[in-house]
């Protein structure tokens, strides 16, 4: 029967440090805590300015390991995105910053690993709700009026653009 452990984490993104819990996690595997440190960094680097949790499972028995990054909120993504510390109380009256249309298809991709969404349309259009809920405009409208737009095909270049990334994440 294997022997499983599972080491939960809290890191800056892209910014592990060689000491515990990573150093534990490296010995129970039998790597290097500098390799260890590095995959860590390399797989949570595209949330830099943010606290992640990471879990390792390790297989105690075959030293395997899985390393599993989560991502973080949707709002705190949005919030930071414009420079907010918190959502508006009357987000339909009381916006608290506009993101352009591009920076929400760059928050989705972030957050694909989370979110149900078959499409980059689909998860789009899931961050725009997210926003528009907390007041948040995009490229000075409401989200309800883009949403409408991404139906209409006004937004297809864009999103063509990003396809490649989304795919690969």
């Amino acid at each position: 029967m294997a022997s499983i452990r599972v080491f939960n984490l809290k890191i800056r993104g892209g910014q592990a440090k060689p000491e515990p819990p990573l150093t534990d996690v490296a010995k129970t595997i039998g790597m290097s805590v500098e390799q260890l440190v590095n995959e860590v960094n390399e797989k949570t680097s595209r949330y830099k300015d943010f606290d992640v949790r990471v879990k390792i499972i390790v297989d105690e028995d075959t030293k395997e390991y899985e390393i599993e990054v989560k991502p973080p909120t949707t709002t705190e993504l949005l919030l930071h995105a414009v420079g907010a510390k918190e959502p508006s109380g009357d987000p339909m009256h009381q916006r608290i910053g506009d993101l352009s249309f591009e920076k929400i298809v760059e928050i989705a991709i972030l957050k694909k690993p989370s979110l149900n969404a078959k499409t980059l349309k689909a998860a789009v259009k899931t961050i725009i709700g997210s926003a528009r809920s907390i007041g948040i405009t995009i490229d000075g409208k409401d989200g309800k009026q883009v949403i409408r737009e991404i139906e209409e095909g006004h937004y297809d270049a864009v999103l063509a653009k990003y396809e490649e990334e989304w795919e690969k994440t």
